[in-house]
């Protein structure tokens, strides 16, 4: 709920106010030289809605308040950080205020709920009166702080209040008796309160870990009491979100907790983060605990207001269980720097493999890159770059055959490791994708057989991918998997639309057999019409080309829980049909333009052409 619509709500109800201060040099107004002395609170509008810095004080309800006015207090008192809601509590009733959770869920709308006008015929008895609430609901967030988008859809709930005894016994005052689960929040005061946070847990079997975003309190949590950083170690504590949970392993014992009473932890002199937790971990082996150290400290480095440079778990005695430092860590990390730094490669107008000089001069000529791939041989029409840059897989010129070779020795062209039935070049083979086992994917799009192949190390006999949701009429225009093999971004087209969805990769060995799944498909972007482009652009983040209904073409980062903000829309640019970033910030996202052919974008520049001939720019990946 936004400063804007507080001051005309307020205006409305005519009493009840929420207090809304905005930062002065860093901090909450509290002395800043312009704040009165003297006069009535006022409410003032914030300068940026989904600001982290403006804060928000509920008021208690005044005495003798109307109906109105405590319907409005309340729904203003949901946007603070009151602790405990307890001023927001106070508009309920006795009842109400001891079953109403706000740490339930969220419900997320466009804009603050809309309140109208009591609806006496819903109360025939007069017994109170109901308020309905509506708006644009976007998304949910539930109890394990997951963020669930949906395409916007009516909400349509309603708050009823009655009256009771007042405090002193002399009157009666209305309070709320019945409201919706959880907090409801508009998507400015939900950006302002909360943020995204990657957990980390390992992926099945393996030994790198893959991110699980999670949004958690810009500040202390009202209900916990706990700050930021102990809130973040609580939610990896409590284990995988429910989406996730079935691929990923966590190496925290069941049942592991903070130890009793901790609501802050704040790293030492050394930049050392300990970590008390209850008796469940007491008894944990030296390698369990490294990894369980390493989790913690991948899921900490999102965190930009605390630095942690090493780990230390303790029992809750104090008595240390083990220690693990960021270098220790990143043996366990889903991208290992195998090469100095991330190189993008594209097609030339030939078909011939090149990579890009992104790094050095707008005059800087592509470098030629040796085998098939690069010589022209085995011309392509598009391609991926395992993520050693030491092999590509490439689609050939007719869309048909998936060819790979390496691009660091010569070679002779090999044959085609699978290769597509479909009559039209255009319902082939879409680009490939490499993860980060060096599996090799693919989409054939052939309308009478549309399927998802998975070639294990980029050699072996092609796997068919079970997708219980690839039906009739619907296929995969486009893929990219995650570094860590366990996420999928899809191009889904079912229609005349095609939409972003994440999967789910599942593996289960039988015998000698790998059935590998693509399951739990989630939206991505359910508020854009269409998605022309996808690519990963770091663990848990998304760069997408596409637009929103009746909207115009725009290039955006989004997480993979399909949560954004107003400061992830890069600059504008025409015409593009294929974007790539890298899995780090240092290297320049790339894309190709129509107009303007290969482009990039520096960090803090605008797009800069670099090759005007050629088409389908990737990083390894």
């Amino acid at each position: 709920m936004g400063a804007d619509s507080r001051v005309g709500r307020a205006g409305r109800g005519g009493g009840t106010r929420a207090v809304v201060l905005a930062a002065c040099g860093g901090l909450v107004v509290t002395g800043c030289a312009t704040m009165p002395d003297s006069g009535d609170v006022q409410a003032v509008k914030g300068a940026n809605l989904g600001d982290s810095q403006v804060r928000v004080y509920a008021v208690a309800p005044r005495e003798n308040a109307d109906p109105d006015e405590i319907v409005d207090g309340f729904l203003e008192a949901m946007t603070s950080d009151d602790p405990g809601f307890t001023t927001a509590r106070k508009y309920l009733t006795a009842q109400a205020a001891k079953t109403w959770k706000p740490a339930q869920s969220i419900t997320v709308l466009t804009t603050a709920p809309d309140r109208e006008q009591a609806d006496r015929n819903a109360d025939p008895d007069n017994q109170g009166r109901a308020y309905p609430l509506s708006g644009r609901k976007i998304a949910t967030v539930d109890a394990r702080h997951a963020y669930q988008p949906n395409s916007p859809a009516k909400y349509v709930q309603s708050i009823h209040v009655v009256q009771q005894p007042s405090a002193d016994g002399k009157g009666k005052e209305w309070r709320i008796d019945s409201l919706p689960s959880g907090l409801v929040l508009g998507e400015a005061d939900f950006l302002r309160n909360y943020r995204s946070v990657n957990k980390y847990y390992f992926a099945s079997g393996e030994d790198w870990v893959v991110a699980d975003p999670v949004y958690i309190r810009q500040r202390q949590d009202p209900v916990t009491r706990m700050d930021p950083v102990t809130q973040t170690v609580k939610a990896l504590l409590e284990g995988p979100t429910n989406w996730l949970k079935s691929a990923v392993d966590s190496q925290f014992p069941s049942g592991t907790e903070l130890k009793a009473g901790v609501t802050s932890l704040a790293t030492d002199d050394q930049s050392t983060l300990k970590v008390p937790l209850n008796a469940k971990a007491e008894l944990v082996g030296g390698e369990a605990c490294r990894r369980m150290a390493a989790q913690l400290l991948f899921t900490l480095g999102d965190l930009t207001s605390v630095r942690v440079e090493q780990v230390e778990l303790q029992k809750p005695s104090g008595d240390s269980l083990c220690r693990l430092g960021k270098g220790q860590a990143a043996e366990f990390a889903a991208v290992r720097n195998t090469v100095p730094q991330e190189n993008p490669y594209f097609l030339d107008e030939h078909g011939k493999l090149k990579m890009l000089a992104v790094q050095g001069k707008e005059t800087d000529e592509p470098a030629e890159v040796p085998g098939p791939f690069g010589s022209g041989t085995t011309p392509l029409t598009s391609v991926a770059v395992d993520r050693g840059e030491t092999r590509a897989a490439g689609v050939g010129s007719s869309g048909r055959d998936l060819f790979v070779s390496s691009i660091t020795t010569e070679q002779d062209p090999q044959p085609a490791v699978l290769t597509s039935k479909a009559a039209r070049p255009a319902d082939r083979l879409s680009a490939p994708s490499w993860d980060g086992r060096g599996d090799l994917w693919v989409a054939d799009r052939n309308p009478a057989a549309a399927r998802l192949w998975m070639v294990p190390d980029g050699s072996g006999d092609p796997v068919e991918v079970r997708t219980p949701w690839l039906t009739e009429g619907t296929r995969v225009e486009a893929l990219r998997v995650s570094a860590d093999g366990v996420r999928i971004a899809l191009l889904v087209k079912q229609g005349e639309r095609t939409t972003l969805q994440i999967g789910r990769v599942e593996r289960q060995q039988t015998g000698a057999e790998t059935e590998v799944s693509v399951v739990g498909l989630q939206p991505a972007a359910p508020r854009m019409e269409s998605v022309t482009s996808v690519s990963w652009a770091g663990p848990s983040r998304l760069v997408v080309v596409g637009k929103e209904a009746g909207g115009v073409q725009q290039i955006r980062y989004l997480q993979t829980d399909g949560s954004t903000s107003a400061s992830s829309v890069l600059p504008g640019l025409n015409g593009v049909s294929s974007v790539t970033a890298p899995n780090g910030d240092a290297a320049p996202v790339v894309a190709n333009s129509g107009n303007d052919g290969i482009v990039r974008l520096a960090p803090g520049t605008n797009w800069q052409p670099v090759v005007k001939a050629g088409t389908s720019p990737v990083y390894p990946g």
